[in-house]
């Protein structure tokens, strides 16, 4: 799995091969969102693996990058194969990339 900070996450997000995954519950998407990501939080991802293509590039968010990291690491146990998460998670991003993303 690879460990991406603020740019590198936003380059591959911008290259539209990746599916954004974002594993935080329902109510803090509600606070910050980024466009087009598949909420699926982490504890339902496992009975949820199935909605994921194991082969597609995944970028996995939470709100500090601790819940992305738990989830990518068991995405990659379960077979999926290109793997990154967002190191500092929303909250870098609305710090560095995007103010207008609120900050929790």
């Amino acid at each position: 799995m690879r460990n991406l900070d603020t740019a590198s996450f936003k380059a591959l997000l911008d290259s539209g091969t990746a599916v954004l995954l974002d594993v935080r519950m329902p109510e803090e998407l509600e606070i910050a969102a980024l466009p087009d990501a598949v909420n699926i939080p982490l504890p339902e991802l496992g009975a949820r693996l199935g909605e994921l293509n194991p082969q597609a590039p995944i970028a996995v968010l939470c709100h500090h990058g601790v819940r992305s990291e738990m989830a990518g690491r068991f995405l990659e146990r379960n077979g999926f194969v290109d793997v990154a998460h967002l190191s500092g998670g929303i909250d870098a991003w609305s710090l560095e990339i995007d103010d207008s993303v609120p900050r929790y």
